[in-house]
């Protein structure tokens, strides 16, 4: 797991390999068992998360009581959510692990005095949230304007994984569609 760390704080930082090292030897890792929920929707979170291992689904649910999923977390993503904007600063969503996961939590007290420690790693993570930003403005931007097949087939171009990994009606929520929808979809996609 410290490799994965590692990798990406090369990524997005000049840290040596001393001030690495000293900032995982200072984060919390914890596990969490499929089904676990880290944060409820109208909680207001404390904390922000890492996935080392697993598969995390943020979903929320609208007056009628559906369950819309908006992402999927998986290996080497940060979830973070930003609701310092609203006055409740609940949040709007709910994450829940679909899989055990193995995450580095951190907490805002922590993570105050971590860039007071090592200036550059308050850098690193506004690289990180700029490069994620750009990513989800860009698939905004994309799912705006492609059809229910389009949108299945750069899922499968940009993350294959999560379809053998998520519950077929929660890809489904995340796609915009019906799982009829996505099964049909899926039976033409393949037969090429």
């Amino acid at each position: 797991m410290e490799k994965i760390l590692i990798k990406y704080m090369k990524k997005y930082s000049t840290l040596s390999a001393e001030q690495q090292q000293a900032i995982i030897d200072e984060i919390e890792t914890e596990e969490f068992k499929k089904e676990t929920i880290i944060l409820r929707q109208g909680d207001v979170p404390t904390k922000c998360y890492f996935v080392l291992k697993g598969c995390i689904r943020q979903f929320s649910v609208d007056e009628a009581g559906k369950e819309i999923t908006s992402n999927f977390y998986t290996e080497e993503m940060a979830i973070s959510n930003f609701n310092h904007h609203k006055q409740d600063k609940e949040s709007s969503y709910t994450f829940a692990c679909l899989e055990d996961c193995i995450l580095v939590v951190g907490d805002i007290v922590t993570e105050s005095m971590m860039y007071n420690k090592y200036i550059q790693l308050e850098a690193m993570t506004r690289k990180m949230i700029e490069h994620s930003f750009g990513e989800i403005q860009d698939e905004l931007a994309s799912f705006i304007a492609s059809t229910p097949e389009e949108r299945y087939k750069s899922l499968l171009q940009k993350r294959p994984n999560l379809v053998n990994r998520v519950p077929q009606h929660q890809l489904a929520s995340y796609l915009g569609m019906t799982p009829e929808s996505l099964s049909r979809i899926k039976k033409r996609v393949n037969k090429y």
